[in-house]
């Protein structure tokens, strides 16, 4: 209904009105103050409501919803509208209020994999930075599908996007941390990198790479379970980013004295030989390739460092910090924010041909054009 459509051209034009740096800042009338805050009151009951009522179709039998037309297209298009709504942390919490996570969670088991893909997206969206839901989300038991799915599911991306969600849940979440070590997601973990999908791959090991920077005595696990080996494999892979998320983990693994420098070294050769091809192949680099591995180069370094106590050969190359990496960034450039490029030009022309012209010439009155400014003005 056209009633219930947000009054965004309203806001926008009051916005303006307000903010547009013509005016100074005034204080608002009682009336105007009233009419904004009616008008973003009924925004919100308005995404409020649409959210309700995607609730209701989330609640709704398959079965059902088949009757009625309802396909699996649609119901992944109600999903993508409900992580928009989700995306303000306000909304992401409301969402288990109005009795919406429930049946968010029941999605990551749909037989659909669309959906059960895109109801992962949607969940990690709703824990992210947010440790209300992540909260919510652990009593709603959604840590249990999602591992399911990360694990076993039978189609990449729902094994991809379940990963992500879980990256969301646990991150900064400590029962979560635990909760996912009890249920074997180290063992799950070192399955995707087995993977030959890139993207899986990469967020499984920056996800191991977070969980060892949390606590390093994880390294004594992931030392067990053989990952050294598969990351030494992975620091060689033809994709840049797997390759430096792979250098990543091992560099963790380099910093714990007590285990990892020791597992490390019961394939110090294979490493070593490693380390050196990479420097061989970024020695080979063109110039103009270097910047785009930055990363990849400080990382390569670190790790010979670590391990064998010395700088890499990369450091007397001088390609470990290229010249001009290490300076300063350049500040702001807050005139062309402000001035379009040919009145920059015009303002440096007239500074320049003011600095040249005599004292005399200044001194001389200017050729008025037109009428003259009234009496008494400056």
């Amino acid at each position: 209904m056209a009633s219930d459509a947000p009054k965004w051209d309203g806001l926008l034009k009051w916005s303006l009105g307000h903010s547009d740096g013509t005016q100074p800042t005034r204080n608002l009338s009682e009336e105007d103050r009233k009419w904004f805050m009616e008008a973003m009151e009924a925004q919100t009951l308005n995404v409020i409501k649409r959210m309700k009522e995607i609730t209701l179709v989330m609640k709704t039998p398959a079965q059902v919803l088949e009757a009625q037309g309802v396909t699996s297209a649609d119901l992944e298009g109600i999903l993508d509208e409900l992580q928009e709504h989700v995306e303000s942390i306000d909304m992401a919490n409301d969402l288990h209020s109005i009795g919406g996570l429930v049946p968010l969670v029941g999605y990551l088991k749909n037989s659909h994999a669309g959906i059960r893909a895109k109801a992962a997206e949607v969940v990690a969206t709703i824990v992210q930075n947010n440790p209300k839901s992540q909260q919510l989300v652990m009593e709603a038991n959604g840590l249990e599908p999602l591992l399911s799915n990360f694990s076993s599911d039978p189609d990449v991306t729902v094994r991809t996007k379940a990963l992500g969600a879980i990256s969301s849940l646990i991150r900064s979440n400590k029962p979560a941390i635990a909760a996912f070590r009890l249920a074997n997601g180290y063992a799950a973990l070192r399955d995707a990198l087995g993977s030959e999908n890139s993207r899986f791959q990469r967020k499984a090991l920056n996800l191991i790479q977070y969980l060892l920077q949390e606590n390093s005595s994880d390294c004594s696990i992931v030392t067990e379970l053989g990952f050294p080996r598969i990351m030494m494999h992975l620091a060689s892979s033809d994709d840049a980013d797997v390759r430096e998320a792979a250098l990543g983990g091992l560099l963790e693994l380099s910093r714990d004295k007590p285990t990892g420098t020791s597992s490390l070294a019961e394939e110090g050769e294979k490493l070593k030989q490693i380390l050196e091809d990479r420097i061989d192949g970024i020695t080979s680099m063109a110039p103009e390739d270097l910047g785009a591995i930055r990363e990849e180069r400080r990382l390569v370094d670190s790790i010979w460092n670590a391990c064998y106590n010395e700088p890499s050969s990369l450091r007397d190359k001088g390609l470990v910090v290229l010249p001009g990496e290490d300076a300063p960034p350049p500040p702001p450039d807050v005139a062309s924010e402000f001035f379009e490029p040919p009145l920059r030009a015009w303002a440096a022309n007239r500074d320049a041909a003011s600095n040249s012209t005599s004292d005399s010439e200044k001194k001389q009155s200017p050729l008025l054009l037109g009428f003259g400014p009234p009496p008494g003005s400056s």
